[in-house]
């Protein structure tokens, strides 16, 4: 039985557009971000999605020059500073934001990340990522990007520790603020968390008591063989580009087999395609937008993205000359984009000015382009027939795009009666509205951060077991 779909809006933070009216000029001010979150709460949007990178690309030319230009993946504000204040001019609306496990510290994530799931009443979500680029690395004092596998290994480890320091360290009740005696916080209820593995080493006990969640929305979006198994483990939401059907419902079968293998219900995660309408009252009207915007698309922005998600320089091709594309998987590429244009390339001919469009313009997902009605039947199909739970809306222009979605969109879904009239949750959590679950706050039982939880069943009973050390 197919279940409503939620619509989780991307803040995709690619090259600003050169339309002289957009409104992304102005992310490096707070109104941006108060005008995002109010729209996204009029249009009961599920969540507001914010990417990040470190560093910007520089494998085109072998220079950061045309990400610059194009202003791809730079001038980007951290995140993590304007969550606060969206949460503060909305009630329901929550927020995903990228953090990357090779770079920053597990005790420091695990404390920031429930700092901002308390000031939000439960509405922060974590996109876990490893980050591929060799650009990021150096930023970070290393030679060159760890290779991919190893960066997953890695990665497992970060999540034993934040796990335990969100589920474990902290027992229910430890927060008393009793007078007399004096209590605050019950030492006997708090645990300190001993983890020595191969890539991390952490004895601490967790900074912060329990927040609404415990431990944040996990949002994922890999899709190496790698990836696929750290998502099928670990990831609540998961993030698609396919340009298929067939492509999407192969890759959501594979996490969710693999989801089954962990002993989770392959339903408990929730696949979100990457989508780019262009949506206008008439057709005419939605075809003349979609010409606008290639007339003014970015090329040094568009090859930037292409060749730093590839780690293919295309800068000895003139702009319309055709290559051939050879898919090759480096440590420094992000996979899933290179399976994505095998799949596009079976159908297409590649020019440096094509590929620079395609990134420029939402990338390697769909791109459905007319009339509310028009659309909605786009993502209806999408949605009964490719195994997904939503949509991971990307824009062509800001104020335009999203108010469009907002305004023209949503209301026809809500029409069709497959778009929820209000949030599951109003004034819920992050994991409570994702999976229409009023009430069910805390990670699944089944989900393996549920089984660090001081309190989780072990064999067969309940009630508090020793902090588990962990070695490699």
């Amino acid at each position: 039985m197919l279940s409503t779909p939620n619509i989780c809006t991307a803040l995709a933070n690619r090259q600003v557009s050169r339309d002289p009216e957009d409104n992304s000029k102005t992310k490096d001010r707070l109104d941006y971000w108060l005008w995002l979150a109010k729209l996204a709460e009029k249009g009961k949007i599920t969540a507001i999605f914010i990417a990040d990178s470190y560093a910007g690309h520089n494998i085109y030319a072998g220079s950061a020059d045309a990400s610059y230009k194009g202003g791809s993946h730079i001038g980007k504000l951290d995140p993590l500073m304007t969550v606060s204040a969206m949460a503060a001019v909305t009630r329901s609306v929550s927020f995903g934001i990228t953090v990357s496990t090779s770079y920053v510290a597990p005790y420091a994530l695990a404390r920031t990340l429930s700092s901002l799931d308390h000031l939000t009443n439960g509405r922060a979500g974590w996109n876990i990522v490893t980050s591929h680029s060799n650009s990021a690395a150096q930023a970070f004092g290393m030679d060159q990007v760890v290779p991919h596998d190893e960066r997953y290994a890695a990665a497992e480890e970060y999540m034993q520790i934040v796990y335990q320091l969100w589920e474990k360290s902290w027992e229910d009740g430890a927060q008393l603020w009793q007078e007399e005696p004096e209590m605050a916080y019950d030492p006997s209820k708090i645990h300190k968390i001993e983890f020595d593995g191969k890539y991390h080493k952490m004895h601490a006990f967790h900074q912060t008591h329990p927040s609404p969640q415990r431990t944040p929305l996990l949002f994922q979006a890999g899709s190496s063989k790698t990836g696929i198994q750290f998502g099928g483990k670990h990831a609540e939401a998961i993030f698609c580009a396919s340009p298929t059907i067939e492509s999407t419902k192969k890759y959501t079968a594979a996490v969710r087999a693999q989801a089954v293998s962990e002993g989770r219900d392959p339903s408990d995660i929730k696949f979100f395609l990457g989508i780019m309408p262009i949506i206008s009252r008439t057709l005419e009207e939605a075809e003349a937008k979609l010409e606008a915007a290639r007339k003014r698309v970015s090329v040094n922005g568009g090859l930037a993205r292409f060749c730093g998600f590839t780690n293919v320089d295309l800068s000895s091709f003139e702009l319309d000359e055709e290559f051939n594309f050879e898919g090759k998987h480096y440590d420094n590429a992000i996979q899933g984009v290179i399976e994505n244009i095998r799949v596009i390339g079976e159908n297409k001919k590649f020019t440096p000015r094509v590929v620079a469009e395609m990134f420029a313009l939402g990338g390697s997902g769909p791109r459905p382009v007319g009339t509310p009605e028009m659309v909605a039947d786009f993502f209806e199909k999408w949605w009964r027939e490719g195994d997904i739970d939503g949509f991971n809306i990307n824009y062509v222009s800001n104020p335009g795009s999203f108010e469009d979605v907002v305004e023209l969109l949503v209301p026809e879904l809500q029409r069709r009666g497959i778009y929820w009239s209000d949030y599951a949750a109003p004034g819920g959590t992050a994991r409570e509205n994702v999976h229409s679950a009023p009430g069910e706050k805390l990670l699944a039982p089944q989900h393996p951060g549920a089984k660090m939880r001081w309190n989780a069943p072990r064999n067969g009973t309940n009630g508090v077991h020793d902090v588990a050390v962990q070695t490699s």
